[in-house]
């Protein structure tokens, strides 16, 4: 694990430029072609030249003044060079967030689609075919750059928005008579500035201009990572056309979309939050900074259900015999990234007993809420909020559906649908106003390499979440939930910055939790040191067999937040194949949040907490403003040297476990719940330390009945044993349920199985790795380290049965491990 990292082939290139022109919506008109596994049409982009995210954060200003003036000054392009990135940066590797990793190389797309894949001029701005700057200053043509990753551009063209009926009342200037570039332009300002309380017309006056016939073709090129669009003679990013259509098609082995089955045999096909993120779906701005609203019409043959980050709950429309058409919009403006589509034979279970709505009626507040349901005028860029939303901020449950695979109906009636509505008031009575309007949650295909991913209005769930009791389910379920506010709601401006997103929804995923079991206080607090215990283990291994400079978790320092002049940027590690893996930027994150949590008070804490929803959500955010805020809060006396700089030191920009979570935990007693394990740990010792035949007066081991985190802890002990008689755990087996337990048990149960070669429970082992492919990669190397022939047959063998339909990366990844 210990390797020299390559830059070359970790850091993931941003290199739209949105410092000159940005997206303001996207129109998707899709067909999904499960035969050729190819989602093939057209994307409108409807663009507001400069970048109106420098206009709205004061923060991004006073960060630069803080920090390096080399780093972070905004210079004038220089032609033909762009000035974060080198084509070395290019070759390609990918990872991800406890979310998957991706394939190795990249597949030469040269000479396929009538286009050019200049591989070795990746940076997408030196094209041999033309040398122009990519700002409105020079004397060349504007260069439009945008994310582009395995996908097939047909065409480029200009929208002729002019052509659509009643679209005059846009044209605001009386001189401008005739049909021209600039009365396009002018209509297109017009239309993507209209105030918030008119998006219902927007959105239709969008769609459209979006089939609005074409006016001319637009030059453009291709290469691994962008793609490049320029108008001859457009020499500035005003004058370039404020709404064009690309004809596309993406390709069944792209990386941002997962074709393959779900686990009744049938045909499905997903996107995935990978490093490279939407650019294998549609060509698009992905930097963060670059925040859109969109809509999409997507059809399929009328057997499949069609499921995607919309604000609508959207029903099929039949546009002939075998074909069905559907269409989602959003208004709340998202980075690209969190756009959102699964398609399948998804039935949707209801439950058995209806829910009514009326829990997400008016309730009281406690003060605490009221005190910061109102703040005024909203900080983020316009668009109809909830949080401005009377009867939206008392919404305990929003509305929610569930799909799934058929064969799945039973485990999803009896963990997950009765789970759905106490972690949605949870959530709600810890953070207050839900972010956005509904929730659909969707079981995934096995091959899912994660047990949970959250977009706007959808949440991805592994089938191993629906195993055992409804712990797992829960938290992950919770998990989830949190991300709405923290990851979504509010977003890392700089996507290095993991631990805004996954250090949050760690930490109030035990606290949704707590509540969602209607926990006394004690017990809560009980619950939540055992996971805090848990935690520590899980970090110091991190830790112990991970590569220093990937424990870091604002790896750029005081470059945090700056982009080139252009907007283009690296993402620092962003294609490592073992980030995938690792839990640090989870769990240090965790740590310091529940750290803070303590100096304050749960009470003042989370108080606050609620105070900074309101104040930042809709906008993208830097570790500093978070923290400037809550020391701000503090009271004097509870600083205790606290300070932003301090915890940057001490937390966030040095490798390996923070000096003061080391002296928190050697000074904390292991909880109530831990010692109770303990006491069981002891037991099953003296039991394995038993000559087989007993004495007849010696008493049989009582043994208590122990929660699923006591459970995980117990074999994680026993793990440490250096051996265990088969009786042993034949005993543990029965004892507890193994092979009935959730898949966080089971996988510690497996690591017990392949550690002591119990050959009996082998079958347990085949069983995880095919149907929790989420977790079984570890398994795999274990099954491989031992050197014991049945146990590398095992692993071959699954490979064997799963590979075609695993995650392609983690096959990538297992294969390594195998051969």
């Amino acid at each position: 694990m210990d390797v020299k990292l390559d830059p070359s082939r970790d850091d993931l290139p941003l290199l739209a430029n949105t410092g000159h022109i940005l997206v303001k919506h996207y129109v998707l008109d899709l067909d999904v072609d499960f035969k050729s596994q190819i989602i093939e049409g057209s994307i409108v982009l409807f663009f507001e030249p400069g970048n109106r995210f420098k206009k709205q954060s004061s923060s991004i200003e006073e960060t630069c003044q803080s920090e390096s003036n080399e780093a972070c000054k905004f210079r004038m392009p220089e032609p033909c060079h762009n000035p974060v990135t080198h084509t070395s940066t290019f070759s390609s590797k990918m990872g991800y967030d406890g979310f998957s990793v991706c394939g190795k190389g990249v597949k030469d797309t040269s000479g396929k689609d009538g286009n050019h894949d200049n591989w070795e001029q990746a940076s997408g701005i030196s094209s041999s075919k033309y040398c122009c700057d990519t700002g409105n200053h020079g004397s060349e043509d504007f260069l439009l750059v945008l994310d582009c990753c395995d996908l097939s551009v047909l065409k480029v063209e200009e929208v002729d928005v002019a052509a659509v009926p009643g679209i005059e009342k846009f044209a605001r200037s009386p001189t401008l008579t005739v049909v021209s570039e600039e009365l396009r332009n002018q209509i297109i300002r017009e239309l993507v500035t209209l105030p918030a309380d008119r998006w219902r017309e927007q959105l239709d006056y969008y769609a459209r201009c979006s089939q609005a016939p074409g006016c001319g073709e637009l030059l453009f090129d291709t290469d691994t990572w962008s793609l490049q669009i320029r108008k001859t003679g457009t020499q500035a990013a005003t004058d370039f056309p404020h709404a064009i259509r690309i004809r596309y098609r993406t390709k069944p082995q792209g990386r941002s979309v997962t074709w393959t089955s779900d686990q009744s045999g049938r045909p499905c096909v997903y996107t995935m939050g990978s490093p490279i993120n939407n650019r294998a779906l549609f060509p698009c701005q992905e930097p963060p900074v670059a925040m859109s609203t969109w809509q999409a019409t997507v059809r399929a043959a009328a057997s499949f259900v069609v499921l995607m980050s919309g604000e609508n709950s959207a029903k099929p429309t039949q546009l002939h015999e075998g074909c069905s058409s559907w269409h989602y919009y959003v208004t709340m403006p998202m980075p690209a990234s969190t756009f959102t589509i699964a398609v399948g034979s998804w039935a949707e279970m209801k439950p058995e007993t209806c829910l009514s709505n009326d829990l997400a009626t008016e309730r009281s507040l406690s003060s605490s809420e009221a005190d910061f349901r109102y703040v005024g005028v909203c900080g983020h860029m316009e668009y109809p909020c909830r949080f401005q939303n009377a009867s939206a901020t008392t919404q305990e449950i929003i509305p929610h559906r569930v799909f799934a695979p058929v064969c799945l109906k039973g485990a999803c009636q009896e963990t997950l649908l009765r789970l759905i509505p106490p972690c949605l008031s949870a959530a709600h009575s810890v953070l207050g106003t839900h972010p956005f309007s509904r929730l659909d949650v969707l079981i995934v295909p096995a091959n899912f390499p994660s047990l949970g991913m959250a977009s706007p209005h959808i949440i991805f769930l592994s089938q191993s979440t629906l195993t055992g009791m409804s712990h797992l389910c829960g938290t992950r379920l919770c998990h989830e939930i949190a991300h709405a506010w923290f990851g979504l709601a509010i977003g890392a401006r700089d996507w290095t910055e993991e631990w805004l997103s996954e250090g949050f929804a760690t930490h109030l995923e035990d606290v949704f939790w707590a509540r969602a079991q209607q926990l006394a206080p004690r017990e809560a607090q009980e619950q939540q040191e055992l996971r805090a215990c848990l935690r520590w283990r899980r970090l110091q291994d991190e830790v112990r067999n991970s590569p220093e400079e990937m424990q870091v978790l604002r790896p750029n320092k005081e470059e945090t937040g700056c982009v080139s002049d252009s907007g283009s940027s690296v993402i620092k590690h962003g294609l490592n194949p073992e980030k995938a893996f690792m839990q640090v930027h989870y769990l240090k994150g965790y740590f310091l949040l529940r750290f803070l949590a303590k100096r304050l008070g749960d009470d003042t804490y989370f108080s606050f907490l609620r105070k900074f929803v309101h104040t930042f959500h809709g906008q993208l955010i830097l570790s500093q403003d978070f923290l400037q805020m809550l020391l701000e809060n503090i009271p004097e006396e509870k600083r205790l040297e606290l300070s932003v700089e301090n915890i940057f030191r001490d937390w966030l920009e040095s490798s390996g476990i923070p000096q003061p979570l080391q002296r928190e935990r050697g000074a904390a007693a292991a909880c109530g719940l831990a010692r109770r394990v303990s006491a069981e740990v002891a037991k099953w010792i003296r039991v394995n330390r038993r000559p087989r035949k007993r004495k007849r007066r010696e008493t049989e081991e009582v043994f208590e009945k122990l929660l699923p985190d006591q459970l995980v802890w117990l074999l994680e002990c026993l793990l440490e044993q250096k051996t265990l008689k088969p009786r042993t755990l034949q005993s543990l087996e029965r004892t507890y349920h193994l092979p009935e337990q959730d898949a966080e048990v089971r996988h510690r149960w497996c690591e017990l199985v392949v550690k002591h070669r119990y050959t009996k429970a082998y079958k347990d082992v085949e069983r995880f790795l095919q149907e929790d492919q989420a977790m079984g990669i570890y398994l795999y190397g274990e099954l491989m380290v031992g050197e014991d022939a049945r146990q590398q047959q095992l692993a071959r063998r699954c490979f064997e049965l799963t590979k075609e339909q695993m995650d392609r990366s983690s096959a990538e990844v297992v294969a390594e491990m195998l051969f």
